[in-house]
C-alpha cells in the first residue's frame, strides 16, 4: 500500500497522529470512518496523486495507530472539534496553511466541523455519506433505529468494550479479499487494541452529546458552511433510502452544496475508488 509514500508520527499538541503523504500539488487530507484507518484510502490516494495532488491521510485521534487523550465525562476530547483542530495543526506543521478535504463517515463530521469552523483554511470540503448528525436524530424511526442502532449502543458506557473485546474479530469482521489484504490487517491489529475500541466507542459518545449541541449551537446562530461543498452518497448504503435526498437536507447547513450517488457500498474508497477520484477530480480541480 502507499508506494511512494512517506509514514510520520507527527506530533499535534494533544496527540500524535500517525499520518501517510505523498505527492506534490494542491494539499489534500483524506479522512477515514469507523472502524478503518487511513489505510482505507490505499486505492485512492495514488490515483489523487496522478491527478496532481499532495495527498495526506492520517489516522484520526484514537484510531489506528494515533495517540488518544483519556476519556473525559463530557466526551470533549473525542470531540468532532477536537479532531478538526487535530487536523488543522497538521496541516499546518506540514506547511499546508489552505487545503482540500474529504471526509467519510465519522471522518466526514471532522470535515464539516473543520469546512464550518475553518473556512480560512479549508478551501473546499467533499463529505461521504453524511449528513448532520443532528439531522439523524431529528428523523429517528424504526427504520433507522434497527439499522443504525451501534450509535445508540456505542454510547453505553463500559458495555460495548466488553462485548466488542470478548471477539473482535466476530464484531470487526471484514473480507481481505475486496478491502486489499494489508488494509484488512492494519484495521484487525488496531481493533484488536483495548485503547483503540476505547476511543472509537468515545467517538460515537461525542457524536451524541458534545457533537449534537455543537451543531444545535451552529443552527441556532444561523452558521452554515461558505465553502464549496460537495456530497457524496452511497448508492448501495441507506442514507438516501433513510432520508430521501441528502442535498436538500445538506441545502440547510451549506451555501454552495452539490453532489450525487455513486454505485457502491458503504465503503467507497475501498470498493469503488475509481467513480469516487472522477467524482473528486471535477470538483477540487474545478478552479
Amino acid at each position: 500500500m502507499f508506494d511512494g509514500f512517506e509514514t510520520a508520527d507527527v506530533d499535534v499538541g494533544d496527540v500524535r497522529l500517525r499520518v501517510r503523504q505523498g505527492g506534490e500539488g494542491r494539499p489534500i487530507v483524506l479522512l477515514h470512518g469507523h472502524p478503518r484507518t487511513g489505510a482505507t484510502w490505499h486505492r485512492v490516494a495514488p490515483l489523487l496523486v496522478e491527478r496532481g495532488f499532495r495527498v495526506v491521510v492520517p489516522d484520526l485521534r484514537g484510531y489506528g495507530r494515533s495517540t488518544a487523550p483519556p476519556p473525559r465525562p463530557d466526551h470533549a476530547q473525542a470531540s468532532k472539534r477536537a479532531m478538526a483542530g487535530d487536523i488543522l495543526a497538521l496541516m499546518r506543521s506540514l506547511g499546508h496553511e489552505r487545503f482540500d478535504v474529504v471526509g467519510h463517515d465519522r471522518g466526514s463530521y471532522v470535515a464539516f466541523r473543520l469546512a464550518m469552523d475553518h473556512p480560512e483554511a479549508v478551501r473546499r470540503a467533499a463529505l461521504l455519506d453524511c449528513i448532520p448528525i443532528v439531522e439523524h436524530l431529528e428523523r429517528i424511526t424504526p427504520e433507522f433505529a434497527t439499522a443504525w442502532y451501534h450509535w445508540f449502543f456505542f454510547a453505553q458506557p463500559e458495555t460495548p468494550e466488553r462485548v466488542i473485546m470478548a471477539d473482535p474479530d466476530a464484531w470487526y469482521h471484514g473480507d481481505p479479499d475486496a478491502m486489499g489484504r494489508e488494509n484488512f490487517d492494519e484495521r484487525r491489529e488496531a481493533v484488536h487494541r483495548p485503547e483503540v475500541v476505547r476511543a472509537m466507542l468515545e467517538d460515537y459518545r461525542a457524536g451524541l452529546t458534545v457533537d449534537r449541541a455543537d451543531e444545535e449551537a451552529d443552527r441556532a446562530a444561523g452558521r452554515r458552511v461558505t465553502v464549496p461543498l460537495l456530497l457524496l452518497w452511497s448508492l448501495r448504503d441507506d442514507l438516501e433510502q433513510l432520508f430521501g435526498d441528502p442535498l436538500t437536507i445538506w441545502q440547510d447547513w451549506a451555501v454552495d452544496v452539490r453532489g450525487a450517488g455513486i454505485d457502491s457500498g458503504h465503503h467507497v474508497a475501498e470498493e469503488a475508488p475509481g467513480p469516487l477520484v472522477d467524482a473528486l477530480g471535477a470538483f477540487f480541480l474545478e478552479d
